[in-house]
């Protein structure tokens, strides 16, 4: 069998389709970050077993290290877990998925699940940035790193999964989408100061000729930070190259969406840097 992990933070809208969506996991654990809602009931409603650790992670604290907690201190019943977020579905096919790889990983120790992200209705086949995502896994061969958007760093091979994901990132609106992303992008000039900071070691080469996905992953990002024009990089590279056109007006706008993002990352990273160079106070952005 396997375990089941949804980190949670004010999710009432969300996690009763998320938790109906596991019914045939027996263990699972909702890790909430302090819901002022009734997420935490709805949880212990539906057999949960909740862990609350107050935490800032999913709107402006550390969400690697948030997570890397949970990894080492919940007492998962199984071997493999199943990590998902509250606005996410299992479909059948990666429910039976699941089981097969587990009953055989042979010498993986996590696996990729395909994920398809839906807006205005529509499955966002061609403009969404990255499909694969890293979600079932031996919780002691795993640990995450990066402020937000963490990267999974796996002790290990690494399979992949049949079936897909079900993702709706905007099934509570616009404002709160837009809301979330304002917090993430303060996270992610930080991280790129960080970065620079640290002088972690960058190499082009290594950004599209690594073997190993995290790898190359991380020298991409470290590569789309240096160049100009980001905002407007990302959105030809989403809508032009990757053919969101085929997406329909969906497709445009998270395109324009994903575009405004990159530039309030690009605005708070030159306000950072001018504070660090003491031209401007630093303010909470």
């Amino acid at each position: 069998m396997i375990s089941i992990f949804i980190p949670t933070k004010n999710e009432e809208q969300d996690l009763p389709g998320c938790l109906e969506s596991v019914r045939w996991s027996d263990d699972v654990h909702v890790y909430d970050s302090g819901s002022a809602d009734a997420t935490v009931e709805i949880a212990k409603a539906a057999g949960a077993r909740v862990t609350v650790r107050q935490s800032a992670a999913l709107f402006g604290g550390n969400e690697a290290e948030h997570k890397n907690w949970a990894l080492t201190n919940i007492q998962f019943k199984y071997e493999w877990v199943l990590h998902l977020d509250a606005d996410e579905r299992m479909t059948p096919e990666l429910v039976a998925s699941v089981g097969e790889a587990v009953q055989s990983p042979g010498a993986n120790v996590a696996f990729r699940v395909q994920r398809r992200d839906f807006l205005l209705g529509r499955w966002l086949k061609h403009v969404q940035t990255s499909p694969f995502y890293m979600r079932l896994f031996r919780p002691e061969k795993m640990r995450y790193e990066r402020l937000v958007n963490p990267v999974s760093i796996p002790d290990g091979p690494v399979g992949e999964l049949s079936g897909y994901l079900d993702h709706f990132p905007f099934s509570k609106g616009m404002r709160h989408w837009l809301d979330r992303h304002n917090a993430y992008s303060t996270l992610e000039a930080q991280q790129v100061m960080s970065n620079r900071g640290a002088r972690n070691s960058f190499r082009i080469r290594q950004a599209f000729l690594a073997k190993d996905f995290n790898e190359r992953r991380y020298h991409q990002k470290e590569l789309f930070y240096r160049m100009p024009a980001r905002p407007l990089v990302k959105f030809m590279l989403l809508y032009v190259a990757k053919r969101g056109f085929l997406d329909g007006s969906a497709g445009f706008t998270y395109a324009a969406l994903q575009s405004i993002y990159e530039y309030m990352i690009v605005l708070k990273t030159r306000e950072l840097a001018a504070s660090s160079n003491g031209r401007l106070p630093v303010r909470a952005s």
